[in-house]
């Protein structure tokens, strides 16, 4: 393994970045204010200031200010006492460093949610133990518990703990957390979730959010911090083959020496190196690496004034040339040569969609599949399912999906793409589709089968 590579993969496992899902009120805001409170990542001024603020709803006893406020900036937010929009936070300890995402609990702000889960690698799923139907067996999760825990399935985040909130007002009850359990783990089984991990909390007093409660002496397990603490967040996508999407192509005329042309972009997953044999798709053609400069020389190759290196990882943003002329446009991909798994050059394609738009999904509308960086006009076959959040359980007569709904819908593309499936990459097998009448973004998809030209 290269220094390059050493470093690439530490910076990675040294960053988590996490999302938090759930219904409205099941505490999520005030679990970020907590964590950010209890790690000392609150600015003095900003803690005055909250203590000051006239939209007070409910403080935590040894904090004197309200923790949701530390994550709900949009005035309309403070108002209403829910979260809209996506709210980024930033906090550290000595072990590691996070990026958090408060995502909203409404129904009606599901895309935002789906938003903020995609540049996540662990996803923490509150439940409000109190709102749970303990009368029925096994006990009864609110509607936006499961649909976000379907979201987090189908956009395969790697990680995902079970925040049973609000326990404190349960009297850290044992058998009311293993009833809960119970349902959590039926309700992981029937959409596919690994057996999950479930943490008892108050995130308003702070128990077992950053330190052990003495009010659980029944629970052995880590805290949601040394959880978050512990886990392995190297992308897998630095164990997988070269995806390299051509977002713009540069051209420096100059004498016969200095004529360049390099291709820039992201490498999604995989590595590149001067000398390596690639494969442009989804023309097909061969070429062999003539330079790789790169984009942003902050973290290493500082001497190196003119930003070209030997090799490139997952993650960096670079240029490159090719020793051979071939034509390379904005959308094609490059991969090894060696490849022994290449993407599926395909027309028609099966996805499952979370359907973001107010209008329908519709089988007569022109739409616009966004896969990297190509745009392909794309038109609706056909709709196989549509998961009932209620019963988890696929309608046996679907129907086009609506506002905040799941399924799996088949496409015909106007072009082929360079398609993997998402449960081999999530940066490749993922897309987003637009409709073209409105330019609104109507959809995610993550591709599940695609048939080859």
């Amino acid at each position: 393994m290269t220094t390059n590579q050493t470093h690439s993969e530490n910076s990675h496992q040294n960053v988590v970045r996490f999302i938090t899902a759930g219904s409205v009120d099941d505490g999520k805001s005030t679990l970020i204010g907590r964590l950010l409170y209890d790690t000392k990542s609150i600015l003095v001024d900003q803690l005055e200031s909250l203590s000051k603020t006239k939209h007070a709803r409910v403080t935590s006893s040894d904090a004197g200010v309200d923790l949701a406020l530390l994550t709900d900036g949009l005035e309309a937010e403070r108002e209403q006492g829910i979260t809209i929009d996506v709210a980024y936070r930033y906090f550290s300890t000595p072990k590691r460093k996070f990026i958090v995402a408060d995502a909203p609990g409404h129904e009606q702000y599901t895309r935002n949610l789906v938003t903020g889960a995609s540049q996540s690698d662990v996803a923490v799923i509150l439940v409000d133990a109190t709102r749970v139907d303990l009368n029925s067996s096994p006990a009864t999760l609110l509607a936006q518990t499961k649909r976000h825990a379907a979201i987090v399935h189908l956009l395969g985040l790697r990680h995902v703990v079970f925040a049973v909130n609000k326990m404190d007002l349960l009297n850290f009850d044992e058998k009311v957390f293993n009833t809960i359990k119970t349902a959590i783990e039926d309700l992981t089984k029937k959409i596919g979730l690994p057996a999950p991990t479930l943490i008892p909390m108050s995130a308003l007093l702070g128990a077992n959010v950053v330190t052990a409660s003495k009010d659980t002496p029944w629970y052995q397990g880590p805290t949601l911090l040394q959880w978050l603490e512990s886990l392995d967040t190297s992308p897998q996508s630095e164990k997988t083959a070269l995806r390299f999407p051509v977002q713009y192509v540069a051209r420096q005329d100059g004498s016969a020496s200095d004529d360049l042309r390099a291709y820039l972009g992201q490498i999604e997953s995989g590595s590149i190196r001067v000398g390596q044999k690639i494969k442009v798709l989804p023309e097909n053609r061969e070429a062999t690496v003539a330079k790789i400069y790169l984009g942003n020389r902050s973290n290493r190759d500082q001497a190196n004034t003119n930003n070209e290196v030997e090799s490139a990882q997952t993650g960096e943003a670079v240029a490159i040339s090719l020793a051979e002329d071939i034509d390379v446009s904005r959308g094609c991909l490059f991969i090894s040569a060696e490849d022994a798994t290449p993407p599926t050059l395909s027309k028609q394609i099966s996805a499952d969609l979370c359907w973001l738009d107010i209008e329908p999904l519709s089988l007569s509308r022109k739409y616009a599949l966004r896969h990297t960086t190509s745009t392909i006009g794309a038109k609706v076959k056909g709709i196989q399912q549509v998961l009932d959040v209620q019963t988890l359980s696929h309608a046996l007569e679907t129907h086009p999906l609506n506002a905040n709904e799941i399924g799996r819908v088949d496409f015909v593309l106007q072009k082929p793409i360079a398609a993997d499936l998402f449960s081999q990459s999530q940066k490749t097998g993922a897309f987003i589709l637009i409709d073209e009448a409105t330019n609104h973004t109507v959809a995610a998809g993550m591709i599940r089968e695609a048939v080859a030209q």
